[in-house]
């Protein structure tokens, strides 16, 4: 789960984040991070529509390379 150190330093710069929801890339969600809660995060994507995302996803830069969600550590 993404800290709220975390959290607050992406709404604080305005920086582009990308949240890895399952395997496929094409369901990745870009965005602003607008507001949070202890369960879940509000990104402002770039059609200007809010979505309201679980904390469990994977939240990071979107400039980074995409990481996979569910590596194996073997």
């Amino acid at each position: 789960m993404i800290s709220e150190e975390q959290l607050d330093r992406f709404r604080v710069s305005g920086e582009t984040v990308r949240v890895v929801r399952d395997e496929m890339e094409v369901n990745d969600v870009h965005g602003i991070v607008v507001a949070w809660d202890e369960s879940s995060v509000v990104i402002r994507r770039p059609n200007r529509r809010v979505v309201k995302l679980s904390r469990i996803y994977s939240y990071a830069p979107a400039s980074e390379a995409r990481v996979k969600p569910f590596e194996d550590a073997t």
